[in-house]
């Protein structure tokens, strides 16, 4: 089985045993007592043995020969899954019996379960070698992004996803509630006291968006996304953030995004946007730095998948990714093996 392949790796000690076989002092000559041998005193016989060259070749070769075969029993890949239903965990909790008449209408009852992964389009591609020649595969999710392009299997592949909730009019209590459930993003403000009040009412405005609550800090930690340097001398050197805002002069190359002037560059401590003052002056201001943040500094949301069926499109899986073929060690392995019986067959003559 291909998923306990790196288990041969195990049968290691089984070299120990051509290094027994050619410790063991074996009678190479018949001998016979002579009549007058009775008269002598009885003696245990005794033998030296004297390795020569072509034997210490030959326990080379048995020894090279083991660790070849191992090695390509290790990496050969023997495809062992039959039909495959893979569920996403939250959704199998959620509505049970939603996924089992899902996977008896693709008619795939009898099938073995899997979680489904993270990013399952693309562990699928590399993993579809675990998979027997006319396996079907199913994939159960409440949501999936969009690839950029179908994946190209050589399995059949059957994808159903939830249908979104519907939209309602939300309830103030509720609106409060969802607000104050959504994660809180670590931001660093450092400024004068005067400008403080400034900045706090900038991210209270930001907060009230469906992307979070912001979490203004004194000094940055690892999770602090953003780092406002808004003083005129330079930011500590042992600070450091995916993002700064600093204040400064206007460059030549500076680009002007939403009506913002700014300058891009990448530094040790992280990506710095320069521009002469980051403090919004006016409710357009804050709404343009605010798009600005979310078009290159957020990833942009993935589309849904719809419901998605596929025939096979390959005729055999993709090569294992960074995986050397092993016909190479087989290949060896004949070598090798014809290199020992030639020397024994010397040996013996």
């Amino acid at each position: 089985m291909a998923s306990l392949q790196p288990l041969w790796w195990f049968a290691l000690p089984v070299l120990l045993l051509p290094i027994w076989w050619h410790m063991q002092k074996r009678e190479r000559v018949k001998t016979e007592l002579l009549a007058t041998a009775r008269f002598l005193p009885a003696a245990a016989p005794q033998q030296q043995r004297v390795p020569r060259w072509i034997e210490l070749l030959l326990l080379v070769l048995r020894l090279l020969l083991l660790v070849t075969l191992i090695a390509w029993l290790a990496v050969t890949t023997i495809p062992w899954r039959g039909d495959t239903v893979l569920i996403e965990a939250p959704l199998e909790s959620s509505d049970p019996a939603g996924v089992v008449q899902q996977v008896a209408a693709a008619g795939m009852t009898q099938a073995a379960r899997l979680p489904l992964p993270s990013d399952a389009l693309s562990w699928l591609v590399h993993h579809e070698h675990e998979w027997r020649p006319g396996a079907r595969l199913l994939i159960l999710a409440s949501q999936l992004p969009m690839p950029a392009e179908p994946p190209r299997l050589a399995h059949p592949l059957d994808i159903r996803t939830a249908p979104a909730p519907a939209s309602s009019a939300a309830h103030p209590a509720s609106t409060a509630a969802s607000a104050a459930a959504l994660p809180a993003h670590a931001i660093v403000v450092a400024t004068t006291d005067a400008r403080r009040p400034q900045w706090q009412a900038v991210f209270a405005a930001f907060g009230t968006s469906a992307v979070g609550r912001y979490q203004l800090q004194q000094a940055p930690t690892s999770d602090t996304e953003l780092i406002v340097w808004d003083r005129p001398e330079a930011p500590p050197a042992n600070w450091h953030a995916p993002l700064w805002w600093r204040s400064g002069a206007a460059t030549a190359n500076a680009l002007t995004i939403n009506g913002l002037r700014m300058h891009i560059a990448d530094a040790p401590q992280g990506r710095i946007w320069t521009a002469p003052d980051w403090l919004p002056a006016n409710e357009s201001g804050a709404a343009a730095l605010y798009e600005t943040w979310q078009q290159l500094a957020r990833p942009t949301p993935a589309y849904p998948m719809p419901q998605y069926a596929s025939s096979p499109t390959r005729s055999a899986p993709l090569p294992l990714p960074g995986v050397e073929p092993a016909q190479w060690l087989a290949w060896a392995l004949l070598a090798l093996f014809a290199i020992e019986r030639i020397l024994t067959h010397v040996r013996r003559r």
